[in-house]
């Protein structure tokens, strides 16, 4: 439906004397067209990027994508739109035929009805929501749990500090050096760490000189005998069972979360559910990790089951958005994308990992235990109130 409207002024005298000559302008309905429907523009909706569409176009689009962001050009909308006052006069000035005609139209459409009525309903929840967003953000300093996370982030560097600068260094090497390389010293070390009671035998081991390769050689009778002198039938069962340990591991048996490390080479099948778990199930995998170590670390093993539970919901929540929105068959292409900028990280990682200071690594290893799952419920708080929005 095309139409022509003239716009003609008349002579105007200037405060010179001079006359303003009488000039024509014709301006067509094309100029106005939506670029959803590509008919003249009923109630424009300008958003943030200046595009500007029919308000029922935008109801309907909203519907069917569940996307805040514009038609054409895809960005991202903030707020609620509104609808175009000054644009809206002007068409309806210009073409009133139209208006009225296509008026009609529209309020005979029950599906343009339903859309219109439910956009509304999600611009008024979220005018009604704006003041208590910014008043919470006022109140806890403009981020979520700004002040706590702050307070939490100040206290974990005081105890990293006093950790770093307190802490054994020989106790690393007993994790990462082969027993038959042990010195004597890092034998009593080891032997130390059993219990206060081995405290009574460590000069009889560093008086004998006892290395690590001589120490995979003792046996139980010789524990009984000079210069050892072990008579205590408690405790030369538990040394005995540690040396069993140590023989079995090849290095210091791990005493914390830190100092993990399985020597032993895995079967088939433990690599076989190992990569299943790690494609499909990587949160699982450190669950199940987490959860055999609930009794030597119990708040920190707790921490990361509850975040790898938070990460996996928020996982379930992105799988429902692109079912939703019928995007499944970008799914691909997005694992790849998560894939290579994770792989480019991990390399970033890999390359600078030699020269990073070690406080620097347990820094960001609390601040990923520990605050992450306070922000990830955060976000999931956030798609539980997005998903009421959208079924409403």
């Amino acid at each position: 439906m095309e139409e022509d409207v003239e716009l003609r002024t008349a002579s105007e005298i200037t405060e010179e004397g001079r006359s303003v000559p009488q000039f024509s302008r014709h301006i067509s309905v094309s100029k106005f067209s939506c670029h959803c429907c590509y008919d003249i523009l009923l109630n424009p909706t300008t958003l943030n990027c200046g595009h500007s569409f029919c308000r029922h176009c935008l109801a309907l689009w909203w519907v069917s994508s569940k996307k805040t962001e514009c038609p054409e050009c895809r960005a991202k909308w903030e707020g609620f739109p509104k609808v175009n006052i000054l644009l809206r006069d002007a068409i309806e000035t210009l073409f009133p035929d139209i208006i009225k005609e296509k008026n009609d139209e529209i309020q005979q459409n029950v599906d343009i009805a339903h859309s219109l009525q439910a956009f509304h309903k999600y611009g008024n929840d979220q005018v009604q929501a704006a003041p208590n967003h910014v008043r919470d953000n006022l109140q806890r300093g403009g981020g979520f749990f700004s002040g706590v996370l702050t307070a939490l982030t100040a206290v974990a560097v005081v105890l990293l500090v006093y950790h770093w600068s307190s802490r054994e260094s020989e106790h690393d090497l007993l994790v990462h050096k082969p027993v038959e390389k042990w010195t004597p010293e890092e034998v009593i070390l080891w032997l130390e760490q059993l219990g206060p009671w081995a405290s009574f035998y460590t000069e009889r081991f560093l008086a004998e000189r006892v290395n690590g390769r001589l120490l995979l050689t003792l046996a139980e009778e010789e524990f009984l005998k000079v210069p050892y002198s072990i008579e205590n039938n408690s405790h030369r069962k538990a040394i005995l069972m540690e040396l069993e340990r140590v023989k079995t591991l090849g290095v210091k048996p791990p005493q914390n979360l830190w100092e993990y490390k399985d020597l032993q080479d895995p079967t088939w099948k433990q690599w076989r559910e190992f990569l299943v778990k790690y494609s499909f199930l990587p949160y699982q995998l450190l669950a199940e990790f987490a959860w055999d170590w609930l009794e030597v670390h119990y708040w920190t093993s707790r921490f990361i089951i509850v975040n790898a539970m938070l990460l996996s919901v928020l996982e379930l929540f992105s799988f429902w958005r692109l079912w939703s929105r019928r995007e499944l068959k970008t799914l691909p292409r997005k694992m790849w994308t998560h894939f290579w900028k994770v792989s480019t990280q991990g390399l970033f990682v890999a390359i600078f990992w030699p020269v990073i200071p070690q406080f620097v690594c347990n820094c960001l290893f609390y601040w990923a235990v520990y605050f992450n799952p306070i922000i990830n419920i955060d976000l999931v708080v956030k798609e539980v109130r997005q998903l009421e929005t959208q079924v409403q």
